[in-house]
């Protein structure tokens, strides 16, 4: 979502931390086209106005000026300013409520209330172990009550039964009633919607909460609707008074200026956002990773946890012992390319890597992209278990077949070929080593494949760090400079990248697979 002002923000800082001394008019200069960016992704004007006359009053004292990197210095200002408007801290969901809690969720029709409800379900009961009960309040709305029924299915969350001819309020009443007697921990209540906001809607919002007595009043919104987004969440808050805003959709194209406005127009956290469709698409809102991804600085800190979700750490330790004894076949190629698409592709991952958006134009340009995994996966499914186990016996006339099952052709097996032979022959070359041995030669060998060279310095091997101590590493790098805008891609040749108790990361560790077709420098 951010990509477009990610480009400009970019583009005009890069500009500042090239020079040698900066004046004011240079620092107003860069201050004026980043009010510009600001604007054109859709950032409410008097938040943009705020926000450029607080870099301008850090950025033009003496101090600055006198520094020995002042554009790196007005960077990191920017970047300051930038979590400060978003939010400071990041806010999560609060449970410290007797029990059961009371979460009442609230916004437009089509803004994904049902559907969030089942995501933050099913989040509270796989993270937090808590026994969850939702409940439908929804009775204008065609099979509204059955669409949250099976997602409660889908998810293995406990649904409230639904009684026909209930008013919304008797229906938040029971439902409060159920989970206390049922010994649920929280109560999920999904309020009706309407297409614009009305004075009914007001009143049934005002009158379940005052028979539900919420803890916490979460406003859904989609976040590609802009600033009108903003003005729904103040109207909510003057006449139910939310707690905390869910957007939904930030995986869309959209100008993420809705994002950067609502907490500072509203003054309520955004506690959650949507990144996706599938039910474990939904991620806390961390206002330094975003600021971070927004100035091209990376998120590994989510990169990791992201891994931690989707990747199955049995397959990971027995990936890491085939690597060991120099194996690698067609089966696991397929495991790595699943992987990748699960921590949200090539792109996706891209984005977290410090200095790495750059990469993102030229991959695509090459024609490495996400739907090169669905191409090679769909060569491997054509294939015969004896074929992936042995790629050695694919002669012209099984390519043919594979090539018609899978809808490509010849050329397109033989560059998956070649890049497993590629991966295969590292493996074989490592063989025998120790594993941080192992990851560290590959991953140099995989630099010097994207013709990114040798020398780029080291990212720490964080596969035994405490998780808490990301945080602090991150903001070692940005002081370091690592991550800074144009500032180049700091450490793939140098450790392992972040990995999961012990095992590095697979994916990422393993060679970023349809990499090693990148042409390299001349």
């Amino acid at each position: 979502m951010f990509e477009n002002l990610q480009d400009r923000l970019g583009s005009i800082l890069n500009g500042l931390t090239g020079r040698g001394a900066l004046s004011e008019s240079d620092v107003s200069a860069a201050l004026r086209e980043v009010r510009r960016a600001l604007l054109e992704a859709d950032v409410a004007l008097d938040v943009v106005r705020a926000f450029t006359d607080r870099v301008r009053e850090k950025a033009v004292g003496a101090e600055i000026l006198k520094s020995i990197k002042p554009g790196q210095m007005v960077v990191k200002i920017v970047h300051d300013e930038l979590i400060e408007m978003l939010g400071g801290e990041g806010v999560g969901v609060d449970l410290h409520a007797a029990a059961p809690v009371v979460i009442m969720m609230v916004g437009l029709q089509g803004s994904g209330k049902t559907t969030t409800s089942a995501k933050i379900a099913k989040r509270l009961t796989d993270r937090e172990k808590k026994k969850v009960l939702m409940a439908s309040l929804d009775t204008r709305r065609p099979a509204a009550q059955e669409q949250l029924r099976q997602l409660g299915v889908q998810t293995n969350v406990d649904t409230l039964p639904v009684i026909a001819g209930q008013s919304p309020t008797d229906i938040a009443a029971r439902a409060v009633q159920a989970a206390r007697l049922g010994g649920h921990d929280v109560v999920i209540l999904d309020t009706a919607g309407r297409t614009h906001i009305d004075e009914p809607l007001m009143v049934e919002m005002a009158d379940i909460k005052k028979k539900s007595n919420p803890h916490e009043i979460l406003l859904v919104a989609d976040s590609l609707t802009g600033q009108d987004a903003v003005n729904l969440a103040r109207n909510f808050d003057e006449r139910v008074g939310i707690t905390g805003l869910v957007l939904t959709r930030m995986d869309g194209d959209g100008r993420g200026g809705a994002a950067l406005s609502m907490r500072a127009v509203t003054g309520k956290p955004i506690k959650l956002i949507g990144v996706g469709e599938r039910m474990g698409e939904l991620e806390e809102f961390h206002p330094r990773r975003i600021a971070d991804r927004i100035l091209g600085m990376g998120d590994i800190v989510s990169l990791v946890e992201r891994a931690a979700e989707n990747i199955d750490a049995e397959k990971a330790a027995a990936m890491a012992a085939k690597m060991a004894k120099g194996k690698f076949d067609l089966n696991d190629l397929a495991d790595q390319l699943r992987q990748m698409q699960k921590m949200g592709g090539m792109g996706g991952i891209m984005s977290m890597m410090p200095g790495m958006a750059g990469m993102k134009d030229k991959m695509a340009s090459a024609g490495l992209n996400d739907s090169l995994f669905g191409r090679q996966l769909a060569i491997i499914g054509s294939m015969t278990k004896a074929e992936r186990a042995n790629p050695d016996m694919l002669k012209h006339s099984r390519k043919k077949r594979i090539a018609a099952g899978s809808g490509t052709d010849a050329s397109d097996i033989n560059k998956l070929l070649k890049m497993h032979r590629q991966m295969a022959d590292m493996m074989k070359m490592m063989g025998g080593k120790g594993k941080g041995g192992m990851m560290k030669q590959m991953m140099g060998g995989l630099a010097g494949k994207m013709g990114l060279g040798g020398g780029m310095g080291g990212m720490p091997d964080l596969s035994n760090i405490d998780p808490k101590q990301l945080e602090a590493l991150q903001k070692q790098a940005e002081a370091a400079g690592l991550g800074k805008p144009g500032g180049g891609m700091p450490g793939l040749g140098g450790g392992g990248l972040p990995g999961l108790g012990g095992a590095k990361l697979p994916g990422l560790g393993g060679g970023f697979p349809g990499l090693p077709g990148l042409p390299k420098k001349k």
